[in-house]
């Protein structure tokens, strides 16, 4: 106000400008204060058919081109609980409400920062094929690999994606600012075996302004795709 000889009202009404534009983030008590530049993290939906990586599980993108998702170490082990299938649980794997299923559920870190949440759903029935679903320990090469390995095989999975506000464990795990401003994807993958029956539900959650999904179809040169991603991060064509 002292500087432009504006009023309040319009010193206000230019904040709320540049918090809309994502530009500055207010916070309570603080004051307000210039956003960080995101340089968001590229997540392959689709699986690569060569490597195997990619499908969101287990295969990223930075700056420096694919790199091996690590769940850091000093996280806690994944939790693992027989539960009831909720509504949208018993939508997905297309069983009847309150049938019991297996759930686990683990925080993912790359590079030490909280990156997503992970909870995946299994029809208890699948335990008498693969018991090592109810093992507290990680499944180091994969659930699906564990899972073929054990005469179920995934040959396909359908994605859905929906965008919505943070619940406060959410705010706390991933330091989003309490005034809703930045929401999580929340992507809900469900899993088929060979014969088109759901194997599996994995529900992710990442927020939303740290992570960019790709999914290819047909011959997309994976060079190409990043490249044009990034770029269109620095110049602005695509809001952060």
């Amino acid at each position: 106000m002292e500087n432009y000889h504006a009023s309040r009202n319009t010193v206000r009404s230019a904040i709320k400008e540049l918090t809309i534009s994502g530009l500055v983030h207010t916070l309570h008590g603080k004051g307000t204060f210039a956003t960080e530049r995101v340089s968001p993290i590229v997540v392959s939906l689709t699986t690569d058919p060569q490597t195997g990586g990619g499908g969101g599980q287990g295969f990223i993108y930075t700056h420096e081109g694919p790199k091996a998702l690590r769940i850091d170490t000093a996280s806690e082990l994944p939790r693992v609980e027989i539960q009831k299938a909720s509504n949208t649980v018993s939508d997905f794997l297309g069983i009847p409400v309150g049938t019991y299923v297996i759930s686990r559920h683990e925080q993912r870190f790359v590079d030490g920062r909280p990156w997503a949440l992970q909870t995946s759903f299994y029809p208890r029935s699948l335990y008498q094929s693969a018991p090592r679903l109810l093992d507290v320990d990680p499944i180091q090469e994969g659930t699906s690999a564990y899972l073929a390995e054990c005469g179920i095989r995934q040959t396909g999975y359908r994605d859905a994606i929906q965008v919505r506000s943070p619940n406060p464990s959410e705010v706390d795990l991933f330091d989003l600012p309490s005034d809703g401003r930045v929401q999580v994807f929340e992507v809900f993958r469900t899993a088929y075996d060979q014969i088109h029956n759901p194997i599996h539900l994995t529900v992710t959650v990442y927020r939303a302004d740290k992570n960019r999904f790709v999914i290819d179809i047909g011959d997309a040169p994976a060079s190409d795709r990043l490249q044009g991603l990034f770029r269109a991060d620095h110049d602005g064509t695509v809001p952060r």
